[in-house]
């Protein structure tokens, strides 16, 4: 899968990561982790915590799939409002995955201050503006709900936005708790922290045939090693995909800059995290080097060569967006891509589990929170896997099981 292209950002910030052996022996172990990008390296911090003996294998180097690509705005919220999941799953479980959310990026935090290397995680908050008037009932709506179960939100109006940043935008919601990262910097020391504690970790080491058999499955490698493992877990990100095609998950294409660095932030209000109600939306933070991402311009296309094609002019059109909202703030792009996103049919992540692949769990951290759920599926499927159950992994099972009992 041709998951990217363009000038990336991320490796650059850590240009001496540590290298993995590759797998050239047969192994046997409890749980093997095929992926080690974001939603492998979380899966491993959280087994590391186990008794249980796990392997992580990664067919590129670690952390240069989609990983390399990622934005990584830490928000519990995402592109489906929390009301309209409300509607489509019913209160208490809307909530609860929010709950989760949010929870995750606690869990984040304090992950953050654990491992060997600074991941550059900061708390920020969210404001996230009705694009146009029309847009204003839909926020009102969500302030209305997030407010009943208690998240830490403000309702700004036009005049507060416009004393707080050089735009006017008809409304907005200000929420707290949200979060940035470096998510390069995330994968590396997460999977550290987890080879420190046992975790053996395995890059250049593509899985190319597997036998699934009752009690364990069997995994064969392009360098000839074959890998016996009592659980799997797959979360080799949109590649996933290719192992398993769950018809819930949406693949399209999105484009991101990163601009020069910044000297004067003082018209950006606490640097917050900014995304808007318009559908494609139009997102911006700012980097511990004092950089600006900018990304968006989501399109349904899944053609690679139709997405590079418009890479220069979606780079452009990045720049052009920031500079309307933030016409003092000079900025060129000195990194951008295109690359595939993935979400879901229904807005809400999917721990892939289905009769034909036994003993195998799939992440599907789709969506435009995807390091947020990555956390929370990593959590649950380490207390499925190590305990025998999880409870909050129901919520995100292929055939949603709990909406019926959640909304009754």
């Amino acid at each position: 899968m041709n998951l990217q292209s363009g000038i990336f950002y991320w490796p650059t910030t850590f240009t001496n990561p540590p290298s993995y052996p590759v797998l050239e022996e047969d192994i046997d172990c409890d749980v093997l982790i095929i992926g080690a990008g974001t939603s492998g390296a979380q899966c491993a911090y959280f087994l590391s915590d186990t008794d249980l003996d796990v392997v992580v294998v990664e067919k590129r180097k670690a952390g240069h799939g989609s990983t390399a690509v990622n934005t990584a705005l830490i928000q519990y919220l995402g592109e489906k409002m929390f009301f309209e999941l409300i509607n489509s799953f019913g209160e208490t479980y809307a909530a609860r995955h929010v709950k989760l959310c949010e929870q995750a990026i606690c869990d984040l935090a304090n992950a953050a201050r654990k491992l060997p290397l600074d991941c550059e995680f900061v708390s920020r908050d969210s404001l996230y503006y009705a694009s146009s008037p029309e847009d204003v009932s839909k926020l009102e709506k969500e302030y209305a709900a997030l407010q009943k179960h208690g998240f830490a939100i403000e309702r700004w109006s036009e005049e507060q936005i416009a004393r707080h940043y050089p735009f006017r935008k008809p409304a907005a919601l200000l929420t707290k708790g949200d979060g940035e990262v470096n998510p390069y910097k995330l994968t590396i020391g997460l999977l550290e922290y987890a080879k420190r504690r046992g975790v053996s970790i395995y890059e250049q080491t593509e899985i190319n045939g597997k036998k699934l058999e009752k009690d364990q499955a069997v995994f064969y490698t392009k360098t000839g090693a074959v890998i016996r493992a009592r659980a799997v877990i797959v979360a080799a990100g949109y590649e996933t995909l290719d192992f398993k095609k769950d018809p819930n998950a949406v693949l399209s294409s999105t484009y991101a800059v990163v601009t020069n660095q910044v000297e004067d932030f003082s018209s950006w209000h606490n640097r917050t995290l900014i995304w808007e109600t318009a559908r494609p939306y139009i997102y911006m933070r700012t980097t511990a080097d004092n950089r600006i991402i900018i990304g968006g311009l989501d399109e349904d296309t899944t053609y690679a060569d139709e997405r590079d094609a418009k890479l220069i002019h979606h780079r452009d059109q990045l720049i052009a967006e920031f500079q309307q909202r933030f016409p003092t703030i000079p900025v060129r792009a000195e990194f951008y891509l295109g690359a595939y996103y993935a979400g879901t049919h229904d807005g809400l992540p999917i721990i892939g589990v289905y009769d034909e692949y036994p003993n195998c769990y799939f992440v599907y951290a789709y969506g435009d929170n995807g390091a947020v759920y990555s956390m929370a599926l990593a959590k649950c499927l380490r207390d499925w896997i190590a305990a025998g159950q999880s409870g909050d992994a129901q919520l995100y099972l292929p055939d949603r099981p709990l909406v019926s009992a959640l909304s009754s």
